[in-house]
């Protein structure tokens, strides 16, 4: 089973048009859905019930939890580009296509992976986890009468902004996560291949999301934008400190 069809089944989205409560039943409903919602609700209780602003401030408590992995993940990217000569080197030693060609070269890249403190996969897994916590976000928006009803600022939290601003700071705020994370990735300097594939996405991945929150409820829109304000922060006062401590 793929990552992917596990999310359509965790997400349960048959449920979505029913309201979470303490009594709805399913991993998915009492691990994800409702204690967000509750969590949502009771800060809330504390800002005159402004859900918006709550939604803001759990948002940031999220990120804060995930620092820890996105600083990991910084610094495996640094390491990665550091060690991108002695990685081309092994690859054109062992160039060949034979098996057994092929499996020293595995066994060399892991072994100077691991002595540069490299995980091929810190850069996936801060999604993996951001996945089903949007997922969650939408379920807990959407079943919730509390938040779904409630208006902030101009919009309702369970509808689509009607005057697109939040889509068009989704888009601007994730393009600028990229460019930043891309200002610091020197090794597309010695890749052209993977550079433009970079500059594809850095276009094209913010049209995307801006598209979708057109449709997304407003509250979801405005949940992507702060955690996207707040990667941009982050890459500005945290990125280059992390890079130079190892």
């Amino acid at each position: 089973m793929t990552f992917v069809g596990l999310l359509a089944i965790l997400s349960g989205c048959m449920e979505v048009d029913q309201p979470i409560t303490a009594e709805s039943e399913g991993i998915w409903n009492t691990i994800f859905v409702y204690p967000l919602s509750w969590v949502i609700i009771n800060i809330a209780e504390f800002f005159n019930n402004s859900y918006g602003l709550s939604i803001i401030i759990v948002t940031i408590l999220i990120r804060l939890l995930l620092m820890p992995l996105n600083i990991k993940q910084l610094k495996s990217s640094k390491a990665m580009q550091e060690i991108q000569p002695k990685l081309q080197e092994i690859q054109k030693k062992y160039s060949s296509k034979d098996a057994n060609t092929q499996q020293k070269l595995q066994q060399e890249t892991m072994e100077l992976f691991q002595k540069n403190g490299v995980n091929p996969l810190a850069g996936c897994l801060p999604i993996f986890i951001q996945m089903p916590i949007l997922i969650a976000m939408y379920h807990a928006i959407m079943r919730t009468d509390e938040i779904n009803s409630y208006s902030f600022l101009w919009f309702e939290l369970g509808s689509p902004d009607p005057y697109f601003i939040l889509p068009l700071l989704t888009g601007v705020f994730t393009y600028m996560q990229q460019k930043l994370m891309m200002s610091t990735n020197t090794s597309m300097k010695s890749n052209p291949q993977m550079a433009i594939q970079m500059q594809v996405m850095l276009y094209v991945m913010p049209i995307m999301i801006g598209v979708f929150a057109i449709f997304f409820p407003a509250a979801l829109a405005l949940y992507w934008v702060t955690g996207n304000i707040f990667m941009v922060v982050q890459v500005l006062l945290i990125n280059k400190p992390m890079m130079t401590n190892k």
